[in-house]
């Protein structure tokens, strides 16, 4: 089934699909007294804990960047970037298996589950996102013209993350260790992104072997956009790009092979 008859697909249950997201974030924050304070409580504090730790405590500097926030606004646009990375790929490995029962009940197309996990993962990063750009405005070190720039780049991290996502998430329903090996490496994946470290930072060796990291251009896009205040260097994406790609067909391709044995193994 090519990519765009499951676009139909989805399209087709987009009713559902809308639901399904507003549903997973209502009960999200069900029977708390504050509701929906907390999806803004949360990276609210995160801003503030960074700001406060690393501008005003630790104070350690990028190299060539005097301001006091820069180091701050470098890892949050970091982290923030990895957290959307992670959270998408945590969702769409284990999609199949936690939407196993409903998916044997009712006749929706498989292919709407990893969606709802986009979806999902994109409104949360959106709540994220929006408190930091507010965070920059009243600091003083929003971007400019350049923050048109985030929405590619954070195009080619879901573009990646849904392909390697819906991959592993279709393996994963026969063999369950996917998602619990996934879990592990994304510990280790963080740490070789520079997120809390300035790749310059590490030795050539080192950092010629890490550069093969997709993520690695992709965080210092973003880095670059809200630190530097201009437009990331384009060629560095075209590598993400093509690895995004890749994974996006091979997980058709193994989605394709074995979705009529999928429920069977639920």
């Amino acid at each position: 089934m090519s990519i765009a008859s499951l676009s139909r697909e989805a399209w087709q249950f987009r009713d559902f699909i809308i639901a399904s997201v507003k549903r997973e974030f209502v009960a999200r924050y069900r029977g708390t007294q504050l509701g929906v304070f907390w999806p803004i409580a949360h990276p609210l504090a995160l801003i503030v804990i960074y700001t406060l730790v690393f501008s005003e405590i630790m104070r350690p500097r990028l190299p060539g960047h005097e301001e006091r926030f820069a180091y701050s606004i470098y890892l949050t646009a970091g982290v923030l970037t990895w957290t959307l990375f992670a959270d998408l790929l945590s969702r769409s490995v284990g999609v199949f298996v936690l939407n196993g029962n409903l998916m044997k009940k009712v006749s929706i197309p498989q292919i709407a589950f990893p969606v709802i996990a986009t979806a999902s993962s994109i409104v949360h990063f959106a709540i994220i996102f929006l408190i930091f750009l507010v965070f920059l405005l009243i600091s003083g070190n929003f971007p400019g013209l350049p923050i048109l720039a985030a929405a590619p780049v954070l195009g080619v991290v879901v573009l990646f993350a849904l392909g390697l996502g819906v991959l592993l998430g279709t393996v994963n329903v026969f063999y369950r260790d996917v998602e619990q090996s996934t879990a592990i490496v994304i510990q280790f994946w963080f740490w070789l992104t520079p997120i809390v470290y300035p790749g310059e930072a590490l030795p050539a060796a080192v950092k010629s072997v890490l550069r093969w990291n997709p993520l690695w251009p992709a965080v210092e896009a973003m880095q670059d956009i809200f630190v530097n205040k201009r437009f990331p260097e384009w060629s560095t994406l075209l590598y993400p790009l093509l690895v995004a790609i890749a994974f996006v067909t091979l997980a058709r391709a193994a989605f394709n092979r074995l979705a009529p044995e999928i429920v069977d193994e639920l």
